[in-house]
């Protein structure tokens, strides 16, 4: 039986944020630029631009969905800090929701748990905000780990493919979206 495996690289909105760091430290050498926001611009785009592309290049794993568990990750670049593999025992569901912004929509995928009293690997010791997450507004078990979709593509039949695959029974995956 294969996984379901999806690793972070590029897509549509990453290679629009490269092409905005790159617009944006380029126009900072337009004539009349001072100094001062020259050196901002490549320290923040430049610099930004060239770190974002070595996280997405080295193609590590953002989630994968096997006989095991869930391994899920937030982020490609302090990759080992920001897994976490949970087995399936401690899984009461895998849920889709999105965290709402002012003119936009993100997309998660969060584990929820039957319960949080079993530490976790990989998620330190400080709260984070996957761990403290805004989704007190689900009507859902405790989740505590949670990831954007970001840098990486979701392919939900595959998702729910695997969960139905590997999970235990009565673990599904739960679209709180409400498409």
């Amino acid at each position: 039986m294969d996984a379901y495996e999806e690793r972070f690289g590029w897509n549509r909105t990453t290679l629009g944020l490269m092409a905005g760091c790159v617009v944006l430290t380029a126009g900072s050498f337009l004539p009349d630029t001072p100094l001062y926001i020259r050196l901002l611009a490549v320290a923040l785009f430049g610099v930004g631009g060239i770190v974002m592309a070595i996280g997405l290049s080295r193609g590590k794993v953002a989630l994968r969905v096997d006989e095991q568990g869930v391994l899920l990750s937030s982020s490609p670049l302090w990759h080992a800090e920001r897994t976490s593999r949970v087995r399936w025992e401690h899984i009461a569901a895998v849920v889709l929701w999105e965290q709402r912004l002012r003119h936009s929509r993100l997309l998660h995928l969060g584990l929820a748990r039957h319960s949080v009293t079993t530490a976790l690997s990989g998620w330190g010791g400080e709260p984070s905000i996957e761990k403290q997450g805004p989704w007190a507004h689900l009507p859902l078990p405790p989740m505590e780990v949670s990831a954007h979709v970001n840098g990486w593509r979701l392919d939900e039949a595959r998702l729910a493919d695997a969960v139905a695959r590997f999970a235990p029974p009565g673990v599904r995956v739960i679209d709180t979206r409400g498409k």
